[in-house]
């Protein structure tokens, strides 16, 4: 656990799944007199102004809650069953690999200790269902420190989509980030074309060049970059090589179009850019193979301040994108629109089902359509590493009736429904 200011746990190279760029929201709290727990979600690190004070006193960056008491003169103390919470609903599902509980700026109105839960409820749920979800230790109740950046790694591998703060017995938490990796549920994908690259759909910048003057990846955040600050920008060169950012995609697919937008990059926009591709689906490593890469598109030029939006050539399935830019520079986004091949989609729904609480795995079973004690034993024969795996675990459910019966079609029909294998 981290005790100072500064984030430095690898986690934190993660996406943060709490953001409210990706969508993630604040569901509910029980109490929030003195400070918003919507802060909990801001952006931009808390900050603090002394002697700036509202009808509730000093107006803090953060979530606060009012100070408990106990029931009677003789009993003045809350009981240590009481304690403040905050239910926050990630903007994507994902699997948390570790939480910052970050008291910045609460010296003496921080909580003594907080813990951190989290839940897997799909659709848009209520308050109430939110209540009675079953709900998992991510962080156990833990002391706090004032104004420190609490760092925690977290390695349960289940895909959630909400988590709570619990704080006892109350009093500020300045902000709360969820860095994990981003697992979108494989259906909602279905015929769709989207941004392959997009951090919302899974896409990570997992290596640059450079990242001197911002992060990479900030180039495929969602949304627009605002200022220059939100995209990705390197020094200046003084030899002859190039910058250049490596991107997983979401899955494997084909890459139809591109967008590479040097928006608010007047004086320093990259002169030319190229793409190329690696399909890592059939094994291979892109950090390291530097001959399994190929052209997706040829050095262009590119315009200051400008979003260049160029149709490609439907060709081979890639999993990974590198840009490099010439020499040096900065892009706001990059955003590669394409389509999930059937080997891609396999892939990512496995990773997927693999990652789902049992009682959620077997729903969607049956939703497929196998039936009730079917899903159970496939669910059971987690984690599938492939579809060969699949294959087996499917074949080896009973009752058998021939490869060719009803059954043994239903199953393979409902697999493939759901897994694509």
């Amino acid at each position: 656990m981290s005790t100072d200011r500064t984030p430095s746990a690898p986690f934190t190279e993660l996406v943060n799944l709490a953001s409210r760029l990706l969508g993630a929201g604040l569901v509910a709290t029980n109490e929030d007199t003195f400070a918003d727990a919507e802060n909990l979600l801001v952006a931009k690190p808390a900050e603090f102004r002394a002697h700036t004070f509202g009808h509730k006193g000093q107006i803090m960056d953060g979530w606060e809650s009012k100070r408990r008491r106990g029931v009677s003169a003789e009993q003045p103390h809350p009981t240590d069953e009481d304690h403040d919470w905050a239910v926050v609903r990630l903007g994507v599902g994902g699997v948390i690999r570790g939480v910052i509980v970050d008291t910045a700026h609460f010296t003496g109105n921080y909580p003594e200790t907080a813990s951190v839960q989290a839940a897997s409820i799909p659709g848009h749920p209520s308050v109430e269902e939110l209540d009675d979800a079953g709900w998992t230790d991510l962080v156990p109740r833990t002391a706090l420190r004032g104004d420190t950046a609490h760092e925690f790694e977290v390695t349960d591998g289940t895909r959630y989509t909400h988590v709570r703060l619990n704080i006892w017995p109350d009093g500020g938490v300045a902000r709360l980030r969820v860095h994990g990796e981003v697992l979108p549920d494989p259906r909602e994908l279905d015929g769709l074309t989207f941004d392959l690259a997009a951090q919302e759909y899974g896409g990570v910048a997992e290596a640059a060049s450079d990242r001197y003057f911002s992060s990479p990846h900030n180039l495929n955040a969602p949304g627009r970059a605002s200022v220059m600050g939100e995209g990705w920008e390197t020094r200046r060169r003084r030899d002859k090589a190039n910058d250049w950012v490596r991107i997983a995609l979401a899955g494997g697919g084909e890459v139809l179009a591109a967008e590479v937008d040097t928006t608010h990059f007047v004086a320093n926009a990259p002169g030319w850019a190229d793409l190329v591709g690696y399909d890592a689906s059939t094994g291979g490593d892109p950090s390291t193979d530097t001959d399994g890469w190929f052209p997706v598109l040829p050095r262009t030029r590119l315009q200051p301040d400008t979003r260049h939006r160029l149709r490609l050539d439907a060709g081979r399935p890639v999993t990974h994108v590198r840009i490099n830019v010439y020499p040096d520079g900065g892009l706001a986004r990059l955003r590669l629109t394409g389509r999930l091949t059937g080997a891609g989609r396999a892939a990512l729904a496995l990773r997927w089902f693999n990652a789902l609480p049992a009682d959620e795995a077997r729903t969607a079973l049956v939703e497929a359509g196998l039936e009730a004690e079917e899903a159970s034993a496939l669910t059971a024969a987690r984690p599938l590493a492939d579809a060969a795996a699949t294959t087996a675990a499917v074949s080896a459910l009973q009752p058998a009736d021939g490869p060719d019966g009803e059954q043994s079609s239903r199953r393979r029909s409902a697999i493939w429904r759901l897994l694509g294998v």
